[in-house]
């Protein structure tokens, strides 16, 4: 209750800006017009030594006064200066010199034309003073306005709308704001713009945020002179979304200049905005979840038909020559048996690959893929992959080309080797028996290059743009008649851009493809 107590002891009176500032006194502006009388008298008192008539003399003292009026702030200097100079004048130059007293008949018309002249330069001084001072709000207000837009079309979120809100508003007002975080039924403690300001004479805790509560409950503006709890030391003024209101901003009027009618309109335009940008920002968030439970839809309406489709095969394999194995076992040679095992193995090793592929792929859409970002050496890196490939690796000639032994990279282990598995097996499922792939890395720049080379029969135009796309085959077929999901180069693909790097295909000179994907390189600290 201290700050509803201590408003009541406020007058009501209002004082624009100007005002203010034209009431305001400093001795810098009295001496400035100490220093201007006795300049303007120095330089008269030169003009009557070389002879110059008083008319000279008069022109000076006026510039005087249209310089006091332009350096100092108020009537009151321009004004007394101008009476001033009359009297100085007729002390210094009028006979008899030195008094008060003029003989000359003129001299009376004289010493009115010249106040009367003091004071219209005065006048118009301080009136062209106040048209460029109010012409300079403008434009920085109008900055500001230009510069919330921009501002707040950046910003990502409800809470950091309207904390950059409450910042231009200070910066607009030039004093410090309030702004309320609304929490479902609850509103936050309140935070202040600029940062670590404290209000004097006001009770925030109390009696004020009580208010504030009112305006989020109710949705309308309340405290200083809204017309709701007009004993408040600030003005609240709700911002609210379509359903609730999201938050509430505060001015405090205790202690300040108060807020006049054209910076009212001003700050509900600017919360106007700030709305405008949060219904916006809730629009996309929205939309954003929208098309991220559509793809999930897809995702597993497709997973599902390809299952039911190219999971049949290997199942229906495995299964029939189970049966053949227990069923007549007994009547096969060793070398059929042997072969039917082979299958067996191929096929269980193929939905092995197919369901890690799907683990890793719906994680990394999902977000739910816990990256841990290590520096590892490329070559065990490449070895490890090496070890979990598929089995015809051994009809094929592998290679490893490394620039440097020592080269590292940054990134997810688990990820990377299931990615050169991926592109690996895929070079060995699509090259004949005797194709030569290269596994190789060198350093570009801050980046680690990683390369697959193979001297196969390359891969068509069509087909490069649409690669890594999710269940994307093309006409490409295995050497075993299986056809692929089409999920090994999408996990490549997310893979990478999880590491914050990037993948792509090109043909290898003369034959063949090449699979390249970056990883950000990594120095190694030795100690010691």
């Amino acid at each position: 209750m201290a700050g509803k107590s201590k408003m009541h002891e406020k007058t009501n009176e209002k004082m624009t800006e100007w005002q203010q500032v034209e009431k305001s006194s400093s001795l810098a502006d009295w001496l400035k017009t100490v220093l201007a009388l006795a300049l303007a008298s120095g330089i008269g008192y030169l003009f009557e030594r070389i002879g110059l008539s008083n008319t000279n003399i008069i022109t000076v003292y006026i510039l005087g006064v249209l310089a006091v009026s332009i350096w100092t702030n108020g009537h009151i200097y321009g004004t007394v200066l101008s009476v001033a100079s009359v009297f100085v004048f007729n002390f210094l130059f009028t006979v008899p010199k030195f008094t008060l007293l003029a003989y000359g008949p003129d001299y009376p018309i004289t010493f009115i034309i010249m106040i009367v002249a003091s004071l219209m330069t005065s006048s118009l001084a301080l009136r062209m003073k106040k048209q460029a001072y109010l012409a300079a709000q403008r434009a920085y207000r109008t900055e500001i306005l230009l510069q919330t837009n921009q501002n707040l079309q950046r910003e990502d979120s409800v809470e950091h709308i309207i904390i950059s809100l409450a910042t231009q508003l200070s910066k607009l007002l030039n004093r410090s704001i309030l702004y309320y975080i609304g929490n479902n039924e609850k509103l936050e403690a309140p935070g202040i713009c600029p940062e670590g300001k404290v209000l004097d004479d006001i009770n925030i805790e109390d009696y004020e945020h009580s208010v504030a509560y009112w305006a989020f409950k109710n949705g309308q503006q309340a405290g200083r002179n809204s017309g709701n709890y007009d004993d408040a030391g600030v003005w609240y003024v709700p911002v609210d979304g379509e359903q609730n209101v999201l938050a509430v901003i505060g001015i405090p009027s205790e202690g300040e200049l108060p807020i006049d009618s054209f910076e009212k309109s001003l700050i509900l335009a600017m919360i106007e905005e700030g709305k405008l940008v949060i219904e916006k920002t809730m629009l996309v968030e929205a939309k954003k979840q929208i098309e991220l439970t559509v793809k999930q839809e897809s995702l597993r309406a497709n997973l599902l038909r390809s299952i039911s489709h190219d999971l049949r095969t290997p199942l229906i394999s495995i299964s029939g020559n189970a049966s053949m194995l227990m069923d007549r076992g007994n009547l096969l040679d060793e070398n059929r048996k042997q072969e039917l095992y082979t299958n067996m193995y191929d096929d269980s090793i193929w939905l092995i690959n197919l369901v890690e592929n799907l683990l890793f792929i719906t994680r990394i859409e999902n977000g739910t893929m816990n990256i841990k970002m290590e520096a590892e050496l490329l070559e065990e890196v490449f070895q490890e992959a090496l070890q979990h490939l598929d089995r015809k690796v051994e009809e094929h000639h592998i290679e490893v080309k490394l620039e440097d032994e020592f080269l590292m990279a940054d990134m997810d282990v688990r990820l990377v080797v299931q990615m050169i598995i991926n592109i690996v097996n895929n070079a060995i499922k699509y090259t004949p028996a005797g194709s030569s792939i290269i596994l190789s890395g060198e350093k570009q720049g801050e980046d680690i290059v990683i390369r697959v080379s193979d001297n196969g029969p390359g891969i068509r135009p069509e087909d490069k743009e649409n690669l890594f796309k999710m269940f994307y085959t093309g006409d490409n077929i295995r050497g075993d008649g299986r056809r692929g999901m089409g999920l090994g180069l999408s996990l490549c693909q997310s893979i990478a851009n999880a590491h914050g790097g990037k993948i792509w295909v090109e043909d290898n000179k003369p034959s063949g493809a090449v699979f390249a994907f970056t990883l950000k390189s990594a120095e190694v600290n030795i100690h010691g």
